[in-house]
């Protein structure tokens, strides 16, 4: 239901809603025919093929809306859990979609040396199938975060005076220049 509801422009294939959500073909058919049969989903035929769409002319669709984006997708995300997995991992910043803010331009700062490309690659579809969403996220080595914050990169600047919340570290003195930056 978030997945349609958050992105309710969009039609999906049933393979696309198969692959973004991370769940078996079975229950996504019981699913959709639930939600087709409610009226919550509306089903399309483009040659040949089906696609779904979320319904918001559906009768509960503006409640569902805000029960969807009131809720609190971060500690729901078992899937984070795993980004030590990646690499050796510095800092974790979640923001944007894990904070219900929708202004914000990033969702996840990573800064990880020696990432591995295909764990980080199945972290984030995860993710993305947890929180129905697309993730926006940005990969950093210590190295270059030092750098950049040095540089004062207004990007960086910027995610740390949105609503944030470090989820991990171990850079020792992160909150400080953080709450340097913000001034």
């Amino acid at each position: 239901m978030r997945f349609f509801i958050l992105n309710n422009s969009h039609e999906y294939s049933f393979s696309d809603i198969v692959s973004r959500n991370i769940i078996n073909s079975s229950e996504t058919r019981k699913e959709l025919s639930a939600f087709k049969k409610a009226g919550f989903v509306k089903e399309k035929n483009k040659k040949g093929k089906k696609y779904y769409q979320t319904n918001i002319s559906f009768p509960f669709y503006q409640e569902i809306e805000r029960l969807v984006i009131k809720s609190d997708i971060f500690p729901q995300c078992s899937s984070l859990s795993n980004v030590k997995k990646v690499g050796d991992v510095k800092l974790v910043v979640t923001t944007g979609v894990f904070m219900n803010y929708a202004k914000g331009k990033l969702d996840l700062l990573l800064v990880i040396d020696n990432a591995s490309r295909t764990k980080l690659k199945t972290l984030i579809n995860h993710l993305e199938a947890e929180v129905g969403k697309e993730i926006r996220y940005m990969l950093l080595t210590a190295e270059e975060l030092t750098y950049r914050l040095n540089m004062l990169d207004r990007f960086l600047i910027n995610i740390f005076k949105e609503p944030h919340e470090i989820y991990f570290s171990k850079l020792p003195k992160i909150k400080q220049m953080v709450s340097i930056l913000k001034k």
